[in-house]
């Protein structure tokens, strides 16, 4: 193919360590243990989509097999390896997608490959990308060849999502967590790419692919990509056309519409959302970014102009730093919590811009500040303050607005607690019970001999985020219907305080039975290799330890 002819993510993909940006030290690691012969059998590159994981471990099939350079991949008259691993067809160098092939049976003819030496490199080398897709069986094949492989045989795998590999895996490889970019490094980059290219692009356009890219590599490379061929020769790619381009919008609008609805102004309110809809903008883009926008308002005494990932440009800074000085704390983080729960309500709703105009009418009443008619001249006059009765409002619209958009949360919870006198009687009566982890909960479950919520939490639940008075969590189909309905009962009533228990979309923490399983399997191994036992051993040839069990478990 036409080197002229690919994508830029392909055209401009690094071929030698020094290709790379962003990941100097693990390069710096991974050439030094080449250069002494120290390179581990198996290598675990982690991190975000797009920078730069299943690149590394091309250099490092590289490296490890390059005829001509030790640690570093040849750069000019490549070597014959080198050459067929770049084109990939080398026959030493097996990729593999764990995506497609994920059972125990594609593992087991890759073991079998293994027992081949290789037939014109140094290494025979296995790249695994996508491992967490792997089955339970897939990994305990691969398990005993990961541990102890052939002196000619390197595994080198790569994922976005460590937790969902066992531990087991893991503590076999050599791991590197690939960081994300960091955004001066990408607009330089970018900056120079786009001049290679012979692209006019802006300054400020670039900035915005930085931001969208969320330090991704490969994701600027394709924004840029699309950015040029959206625009004619010798035309220049402005920063409005980038928002058109991209579906975003300028900050400015949002900053406006931002203020009219601390004034309290519901018709300049809808009319200025709907000049931003009628631009293509998806809601949840939307969203995000008046999410972004409430952290700005919050946090910009905190915050420098280049170190806000080129998300500001100097008016929008000095607005928003004019407008924070006469903000109230209270509303702002109210209106990022009321903001959360929209992002909930748009997968459930038809209609998802009419869901967003409520929603901005709902932030209206929420901070009171519809009642309040001189917040614009308060505004002009830098002298904006909250009253007691306006922070009452807050309080009583916003446990209302609780009511009625709830945070994936259990229809079931709903119940009225009236917690002034239920907490009263017991304080008096009962020692309050203090649930600061997932695993002390489930000793308090067993204690209490709640047999039943002790077997969800330990078996079908699995643990996103555990914070005070709140646990998310994801579940599979097994869980019963009613234990959210229970668990918040009890908990109430051990602590009294109100819980609130909230169900995420993100994977989670594998079960606790899964984690005391691969704990167990950890310790028998040990002590299948501890000196005592191999004397046993010796003295009772078919002896076998099945299994082990702590004191608490005999209880």
């Amino acid at each position: 193919m036409n080197n002229n002819s690919k994508v830029l993510a392909l055209k401009y993909r690094p071929q030698t360590f020094k290709d790379l940006i962003g990941q100097n030290i693990i390069a710096e690691t991974i050439i030094n243990s080449i250069k002494i012969d120290k390179a581990p059998n198996a290598y675990l590159f982690t991190g975000i989509r797009g920078v730069g994981k299943t690149t590394i471990a091309r250099i490092v099939a590289k490296s490890l097999n390059c005829l001509n350079v030790k640690g570093d991949p040849c750069e000019e008259n490549l070597c014959e390896n080198c050459k067929s691993i770049s084109n990939s067809n080398h026959i030493d160098v097996l990729e593999m997608d764990a995506a497609s092939k994920t059972g125990v049976d594609d593992v087991r003819d890759l073991i079998e490959f293994s027992r081949y030496g290789p037939t014109s490199a140094k290494y025979k080398i296995f790249i695994i990308d996508e491992v967490h897709m792997l089955s339970k069986q897939a990994f305990n094949a691969l398990l005993k060849t990961l541990e102890e492989p052939p002196s000619y045989l390197k595994f080198i795998f790569a994922t976005t999502e460590i937790k969902k590999i066992p531990i087991t895996v893991v503590s076999r490889c050599q791991r590197f967590d690939l960081s994300r970019i960091k955004a001066t490094e990408l607009f330089d980059f970018l900056k120079k790419t786009s001049l290679k290219e012979n692209g006019n692009v802006s300054d400020e356009a670039l900035k915005l692919i930085v931001k969208i890219s969320e330090g991704s590599v490969r994701d600027a490379l394709s924004l840029l990509d699309r950015g040029l061929l959206s625009v004619k020769e010798n035309e220049e790619l402005t920063l409005s056309k980038a928002q058109k381009i991209f579906g975003f919008f300028d900050k400015a609008q949002l900053i406006d519409l931002f203020t009219v609805i601390l004034e309290g102004n519901e018709s300049k309110t809808l009319e200025l959302y709907r000049k931003i809809y009628d631009r293509g903008i998806d809601p949840k883009v939307f969203i995000n970014d008046f999410l972004e926008l409430l952290y700005y308002f919050k946090n910009i005494d905190s915050l420098k102009l280049e170190g806000s990932s080129f998300s500001l440009n100097d008016t929008e800074y000095d607005e928003i730093k004019r407008i924070s000085g006469n903000l109230d704390n209270k509303t702002l983080i109210l209106f990022w919590q009321f903001t959360i729960k929209i992002m909930t309500e748009l997968d459930i709703v038809s209609n998802q811009n009419l869901s967003i105009e409520m929603f901005l009418l709902r932030l209206i009443y929420l901070g009171g500040v519809k009642k309040n008619e001189s917040f614009e001249s308060n505004l002009k006059n830098n002298d904006l303050t909250l009253t007691d009765d306006s922070s009452k409002d807050i309080k009583e619209n916003f446990s209302e607005s609780n009511k009625t958009i709830n945070q994936i949360k259990n229809i079931s919870q709903t119940t009225k607690v009236e917690p002034k006198k239920e907490l009263k009687t017991f304080s008096e009566g009962l020692k309050k019970i203090n649930i600061n982890s997932f695993s002390s909960l489930i000793k308090i479950c067993n204690d209490k001999k709640e047999v039943k919520l002790k077997y969800e939490l330990e078996n079908n639940v699995n643990l996103v985020k555990f914070e005070n008075l709140r646990i998310e969590i994801s579940f599979n189909e097994k869980l019963d219907k009613s234990f959210i309905k229970d668990l918040t009962s009890k908990l109430n009533d051990w602590t009294g305080e109100r819980w609130i228990i909230t169900l995420s979309k993100i994977a989670g923490e594998i079960s606790y039975k899964e984690k005391l399983i691969n704990y167990k399997k950890e310790e028998i191994e040990k002590i299948n290799k501890s000196k005592l036992f191999l004397e046993l051993k010796k003295n009772f040839n078919d002896i076998k330890l099945v299994d082990i069990k702590n004191k608490d478990d005999e209880k």
